[in-house]
């Protein structure tokens, strides 16, 4: 800031209103006037009296000010978005920032305010992103006096996502706008990017995804290049397209919950950048209406809690089947007279068998409904991916066990011949209380409070994994994976004692519905699972297993970065672990045996779709603010003017800085133009010439 010398200037201070300074004025003169016209004496006399009167009242002033000038400022922002660690392009913006702040520093009276925009990973978390130069600039702008705002100077690659909108909104009169363009002209680039992808598909059908590849310099033309596409890290199909062409791929959704679809092209030659020849797509897997078939061998208690469970879940087809008059039992009743309707064997176990979701033996026995051939195409079924649930009963431990059958082979537990009818409480062991299905149940409710069950199948197991015991701690829920399928074993038809609530109940439909979204292989509920998920600026990981190992996790970050991190056992048997967030994109992890993928905010951005240095976005800011556009590439920098706001602002060699004149009042005086003792002086006198001359 400097000081100027006292500024001086005239103020008029009426003590009455102006309005009846008027009228008293208009009245004066029509006197004089009329006095006049009568050839009065001392006419000029009495105009002095009234004259002094009436500046008696004006109360006139003068009042000297002591103004201090105010600083102008520049407003210099700086790009430090991801597109600009690419090649060269750190360096010249630092290099730049490094002159352009000496430069303006030379200048005495300006003020240079330095606003640095990175790409933030926390904040990005749902959308493409991109770089908001201008959305930074407005919110600094709402800190400093705008009326003081000599020019905005920034450095950037040109890739200005909020360029377009905010040509729109320069007003002429805000400052000119100056570029420093890094990078250099006519860089070549291959980018792919994603049209149209669905957000979601339904397991084991066909979504499209519509992308483009395309090639960006001078002398480009259109050619042909491999696509591969990878589904959570596996090469899925490799294809051909032509660039600049949008293009459909179709693919099948194979498992529920995140599908990470990773398109990738062959680099070009000479491109600035590989990162953007990669998209990727999270599909998030569901599924439409799950059919399950359940057959009950005989009617008995239990059977109503297993239909009331699977029909409550609205997204389950039941179809539901009670064997009441199987093939032994001849009375002679014709069957149009029982209400019957023939059980479709045919139909469900052979034509239609691989549709279900799902099948559920209730307390089933051999009675010649099922013949070995379809047994048969059961355990077929599961071997190529199906699920099978038996809930045992007490046939189970008889020659007619379904033991005796062909589903020996797929089930995981043996019977010994023996029923325990005995009291007990159901009782997750120690891999129970790991499991995913069964380790959130003590967790809802006090495990020693739930009711009690009264029958237990005895078997032993010959494989697969025991979660639940019951009497004398013997194997109660059974899991096995088999081939491609999986199967469980409820060693009691006890369970609808929880569901009527007896002896306190229990969690009857939790349980089911857990067994069930297990046996089709829902995510959430695998034994081995890695997952991670964004906190704040933290990525959190846990990783669940039925074993005790403490392994390392390696992730593998979207810039190519790897890390390796210890986890940490929690109170649960739970590992955890975090790491921080540096870079938005689709993050690997892998531990034994397992790999998974999350992606952080946009697997997208925006900010790398295109990364070629352009000043397209800033031209028409530059021509409707008066600023300049400069590329580094072409040589030193223009030097800086001081203009007047009406003036020219930029040319090839300077850009200019408007001289805003801004001040603030550090003092003033005032002084009386006119003493009251002179006024009283010039009253008398005139009243005192005005009788003498009117005496004569």
């Amino acid at each position: 800031m400097s000081d100027l010398d006292f500024v001086s200037t005239l103020s008029i201070e009426p003590t009455l209103p102006i309005f009846w300074l008027g009228v008293m004025a208009c009245v004066a003169l029509i006197l004089l006037g009329y006095a006049y016209w009568q050839n009065t004496k001392a006419v000029i006399f009495r105009f002095l009296l009234l004259a002094t009167l009436f500046l008696l009242l004006l109360n006139p002033a003068i009042i000297s000010e002591n103004r201090t000038f105010l600083k102008d400022i520049v407003l210099l922002v700086i790009d430090e978005t991801t597109s600009q660690s690419i090649g060269a392009r750190a360096e010249q913006a630092k290099q730049a920032k490094k002159t352009l702040l000496q430069e303006l520093q030379k200048l005495k009276d300006v003020e240079v305010q330095v606003i640095s925009v990175t790409s933030n990973s926390t904040a990005l978390s749902e959308s493409a992103g991109g770089t908001h130069l201008f959305k930074a600039r407005e919110i600094a702008l709402e800190t400093l006096p705008k009326e003081r705002l000599a020019a905005t100077v920034i450095v950037t690659d040109g890739q200005v996502h909020d360029a377009v909108e905010m040509a729109a909104k320069v007003v002429k009169g805000s400052g000119p706008i100056h570029t420093v363009i890094t990078g250099t002209k006519g860089e070549v680039d291959r980018v792919i990017t994603v049209d149209i992808a669905p957000s979601y598909g339904i397991i084991g059908k066909s979504v499209q995804i519509k992308y483009k590849v395309e090639d960006f310099g001078p002398e480009i033309k259109p050619k042909t290049v491999v696509l591969t596409a990878r589904l959570d890290g596996e090469v899925i199909k490799r294809v051909a397209t032509l660039t600049g062409r949008s293009e459909d791929l179709g693919l099948i959704v194979p498992h529920g919950g995140a599908n990470h679809v990773i398109l990738s092209v062959e680099p070009l030659s000479g491109e600035i950048s590989e990162k953007n020849n990669t998209a990727v797509v999270s599909i998030n897997g569901i599924r439409d209406r799950l059919k399950v078939l359940l057959i009950s061998g005989e009617p008995h208690i239990g059977e109503r809690g297993w239909r009331n469970i699977l029909k409550s879940d609205p997204s389950v087809d039941l179809i539901h089947f009670t064997i009441l008059r199987p093939p032994e039992k001849q009375d002679g009743t014709p069957l149009k007279e029982l209400s019957l309707i023939p059980f479709p064997i045919i139909e469900l176990f052979e034509q239609k068998l691989n549709e279900f979701d799902l099948i559920v033996f209730d307390r089933y026995r051999k009675r010649g409904v099922l013949s070995p051939r379809y047994l048969n195409n059961i355990v077929s079924y599961v071997e190529n991916g199906g699920a099978l649930l038996e809930a045992a009963g007490p046939s189970f431990a008889s020659p007619l066990s379904l033991y005796g059958t062909s589903l020996a082979s797929i089930l995981p537990g043996r019977p010994t011949g023996s029923v325990f009818e005995q009291p007990y409480v159901p009782r997750l062991n120690e891999i129970g209380l790991k499991h995913p299905v069964t380790a959130s149940l003590s967790a809802n409710g006090r495990a020693d409070q739930w009711g009690r069950w009264f029958r237990l199948i005895d078997t032993n197991i010959k494989a697969g994994t025991v979660l639940m015991t019951g009497s004398s701690d013997r194997p109660l829920l059974i899991l096995n994976r088999q081939g491609e399928g999986r199967v469980a074993q409820l060693m009691s038809d006890h369970a609808w004692l929880w569901g009527r609530g007896f002896d306190g109940g229990g969690p009857q439909a939790e349980l089911f519905r857990r067994i069930a979204h297990w046996l089709m292989k829902e995510p959430e509920l695998e034994e081995e699972q890695l997952t991670a998920k964004r906190v704040g600026g933290k990525l959190e990981i846990t990783r669940r297993s039925l074993s005790d190992l403490n392994d390392l996790v390696m992730i593998r970050y979207p810039d190519g970065k790897n890390i390796e991190l210890k986890l940490q056992l929690d109170k649960s048997g739970i590992q955890i672990g975090s790491v921080p967030i540096s870079v938005n994109g689709l993050y690997k992890l892998s531990s034994t045996g397992i790999d998974a993928f999350v992606a952080v905010g946009s697997p997208n951005p925006l900010e790398e779709r295109n990364v070629r240095a352009t000043d397209k976005y800033m031209q028409p800011i530059a021509i409707q603010s008066g600023g300049g556009i400069h590329w580094i590439a072409d040589g030193a920098l223009p030097s800086f003017k001081r203009t007047s706001p009406t003036a020219q602002q930029s040319t090839n060699y300077w850009w200019g800085l408007r001289a805003n004149k801004q001040y603030s009042i550090s003092g003033y005086t005032k002084t009386q133009l006119i003493p009251p003792l002179l006024v009283v002086f010039l009253l008398i006198g005139s009243m005192c010439i005005l009788w003498w001359r009117e005496g004569r």
